[in-house]
C-alpha cells in the first residue's frame, strides 16, 4: 500500500501510473508547481471520473477517506481552477455561453434561496407554538407526526430555532447577491461610473469572495468530518496516514447538544457551512461573468436576464418616483 501511494495524485495506484518524475518537478520551485499541478489536473479529472467506485464507495474505509482528503486538496483545487479557466476562456469568445452560465447560477441561487427563505416563517410559527405549550398548556415537550410520533423536550425544539436561522443565512446567501440584498460600502462605488463599477464587481469577486469562501472550506471541511467519522481526519494528515486510520473507520456523527436535552443535530451546522462556501463561489462566478459581459456590451445590458423579486406595482412606483 504505501508503495503505490506515493504519489499524491487522484488514485493513480488505481491506473498503476507513475508520476514520480512529476512530483520531484512540482517539488523544485514554485513555478514547477504551478506547471506540474495544472497539467496534472487532466490526469486527475480522468482519473477521478474513471474511477468512482475508488471515491465514492463509503462501504470500503479507504474510499471514504480518499474523499475525505480529496475534498480540501491542493489536486481538487487545481482540477476545478484549470476547468473554470478553460470555461472562461470559452466564454469570452462565445458570450452566448457565458450569459448561459450567469443565468443558469442566478436561477439556481433564486430557486434554492426562494425555498428556503420560507425557513424564516417556520421559525416564527415554531417560536409561537412553544410560547404557547410552555405558558397555556404547560407541556414539557411537544409531539408531532403520525403514526410514530416524534416527541422531544421544548428545551430542543428552542434550540433547533438556530437551525432555521442557519439555514436562511447559509442557503440564501446567494441569492441575496442577485437580488441585490446585501450591504455595499458605496463611498467610491456609488459615484463611479458603469465601467469603473463593472471593473470594481469583478476585481472583487475574484479577490475578496473568492479566497473567502475557498480559506472557509479548507477550515470548515475538516471541522465537518471531525464531528462525522472516528478516527478523526485532519487536514495536516497525509493521504497515506487517512488510509492507515481507515482500517478503524466508523461512523460517529454527533448527537451532542449544549443542554442535556437540547437540540443534538449541530453537525447539520458544519453540512451548512460546506454549503455556504459552494454557494459563495458559484455566486463569484456568477458576479464576474455577468460583470464582463455588461463590461462588453455597455449599460444598456445591465441587468439582463436578471430576475429579480418584486414587491408588486407599489414599489414600481416608489422606485419610479425616486
Amino acid at each position: 500500500m504505501a508503495d503505490d501511494i506515493v504519489c499524491s495524485g487522484f488514485f493513480r495506484a488505481a491506473e498503476g501510473a507513475d508520476l514520480s518524475c512529476l512530483d520531484k518537478f512540482q517539488d523544485s520551485g514554485s513555478l514547477q508547481f504551478l506547471t506540474g499541478n495544472v497539467l496534472e489536473a487532466f490526469y486527475n479529472f480522468f482519473a477521478a471520473v474513471l474511477n468512482p467506485g475508488m471515491w465514492l464507495d463509503w462501504s470500503n474505509g479507504e474510499a471514504m477517506m480518499r474523499f475525505i482528503y480529496y475534498g480540501a486538496s491542493t489536486e481538487l483545487f487545481f482540477v476545478l481552477a484549470v476547468g473554470l479557466v478553460i470555461l472562461t476562456i470559452v466564454g469570452i469568445r462565445k458570450r452566448a455561453i457565458m450569459w448561459g452560465v450567469v443565468r443558469g447560477l442566478e436561477g439556481f441561487a433564486n430557486g434554492l434561496g426562494r425555498l428556503f427563505a420560507w425557513a424564516g416563517l417556520i421559525m416564527v410559527i415554531q417560536q409561537i407554538i412553544i410560547v404557547f405549550m410552555q405558558r397555556i398548556f404547560t407541556r414539557p415537550d411537544i409531539s408531532i407526526g403520525f403514526g410514530i410520533p416524534l416527541q422531544f423536550d421544548i428545551s430542543w425544539f428552542g434550540e433547533e430555532l438556530k437551525l432555521y436561522n442557519a439555514m436562511v443565512v447559509c442557503l440564501c446567501v446567494s441569492y441575496t447577491f442577485v437580488q441585490g440584498g446585501h450591504v455595499r460600502v458605496d463611498l467610491f462605488y456609488a459615484g463611479a461610473k458603469f465601467r469603473t463599477k463593472k471593473i470594481v464587481d469583478m476585481f472583487g469577486a475574484v479577490f475578496f469572495m473568492m479566497p473567502f469562501a475557498i480559506v472557509t472550506w479548507l477550515y470548515g471541511w475538516f471541522f465537518l468530518w471531525r464531528h462525522l467519522v472516528t478516527p478523526n481526519p485532519s487536514a495536516s494528515d497525509s493521504l497515506e496516514l487517512l488510509l492507515r486510520k481507515s482500517r478503524l473507520l466508523k461512523w460517529n456523527v454527533e448527537t451532542i447538544g449544549f443542554s442535556p436535552n437540547g437540540f443534538n443535530g449541530y453537525f447539520l451546522f458544519k453540512i451548512l457551512l460546506c454549503l455556504f462556501c459552494v454557494l459563495v463561489m458559484l455566486q463569484a462566478i456568477a458576479i464576474f461573468y455577468r460583470s464582463w459581459c455588461e463590461l462588453r456590451e455597455g449599460e444598456e445590458s445591465e441587468g439582463k436576464y436578471l430576475d429579480k423579486d418584486t414587491l408588486g406595482d407599489g414599489e414600481e412606483a416608489y422606485e419610479g418616483a425616486h
